[in-house]
């Protein structure tokens, strides 16, 4: 799993500090949390190639019902929820546009370039295969992930990322990401940011913050809505509206999530796993993880550890 600091921003590294990119393949073993939130300072695209999932950037939800490539922004919050169990999962390339910066002054640097970096310049939020510029991106998409050098199958995906140092594999990962921002240019999707700064995203940061330090511990409304100075009632409307579900659906989900990372990474007893992940009764636990997983949590570690062939880890 990636580490995160207290305000939801990924710590890691991606890439190398000399090549800052990354590739990774995300894939599914049933409904539920597949990507939890968080944000990064670098651009991140995504394919998705079929299945059923529910992609929530900053305050908006999006459906992905087909094949599709999302681009997110730098500093955007952002999630992939399976909605469907057997939906095959997502590719993705995070990369720093330091990598494609040039010395000179030319107009891509100029005008494209520092722009997004500086933050006055915004990716397109979706392609899709009707847009006349999809199939010239998702080709150089799959190209870069080719680039790295790393074997891409469905039975052995990199869920852990894989980086490259090779001076070749680096050129073509370039030419790559340079021919998409050209494909995006060409047909006019790039936009100029709005300066209205929204202070709701920043407020559900704070909430969802909260909640991954607090979740073993018992969590209350009235402790989540104290976190953005907000009612309870006015709260849950403000979460819901912003997220799709209550705070206490969104808490559930976490420590579902938590309690089967906790079943594929360690060998506690599943009495333990529950209370590890902040359920007091082993009845609601079972309910809530079967409701959200469509299994047993024993079920759920042994499919695991086939699939995987030993216990292998997010």
């Amino acid at each position: 799993m990636q580490p995160f600091s207290p305000t939801l921003k990924e710590l890691s590294l991606h890439g190398t500090k000399s090549f800052p990119c990354a590739i990774y393949q995300t894939r599914s073993l049933g409904k539920g949390p597949l990507v939890k939130h968080h944000w990064h300072d670098e651009v991140e695209i995504l394919y998705f190639f079929g299945g059923e999932f529910r992609l929530e950037i900053n305050m908006e939800q999006f459906f992905v019902h087909s094949e599709a490539l999302y681009f997110i922004n730098p500093g955007e919050l952002h999630s992939i929820y399976a909605e469907k169990a057997g939906s095959p999962g997502e590719d993705a390339i995070v990369f720093s546009l330091d990598i494609l910066s040039f010395d000179s002054c030319d107009a891509a640097q100029m005008q494209l370039i520092q722009p997004i970096q500086n933050g006055k310049m915004l990716f397109p939020r979706c392609l899709s295969p009707c847009h006349p510029g999809f199939l010239s991106v998702r080709d150089a998409f799959l190209d870069t992930m080719l680039s790295f050098g790393h074997p891409l199958t469905e039975e052995a995906p990199l869920e852990n990322g894989a980086v490259t140092d090779d001076l070749t594999n680096q050129l073509f990962i370039k030419s790559s990401l340079l021919r998409i921002l050209a494909v995006l240019s060409k047909h006019g999707l790039f936009t100029p940011t709005e300066k209205n700064l929204d202070k709701r995203v920043e407020g559900i940061k704070k909430v969802l913050t909260y909640i991954r330090e607090k979740y073993k511990e018992k969590i209350y409304i009235e402790d989540l809505a104290a976190q953005v100075h907000m009612n309870e009632q006015y709260f849950c409307r403000f979460f819901k509206k912003s997220l799709g579900r209550t705070p206490m659906e969104y808490l559930n989900e976490y420590r579902i999530k938590q309690a089967m990372r906790l079943l594929e990474e360690t060998d506690l007893p599943v009495t333990e796993a529950c209370l590890e992940c902040g359920y007091n009764n082993l009845g609601n636990f079972l309910r809530a993880f079967k409701k959200h997983t469509g299994t047993t949590p024993l079920k759920y570690r042994n499919h695991f550890h086939n699939v995987m062939g030993l216990s292998g880890n997010r």
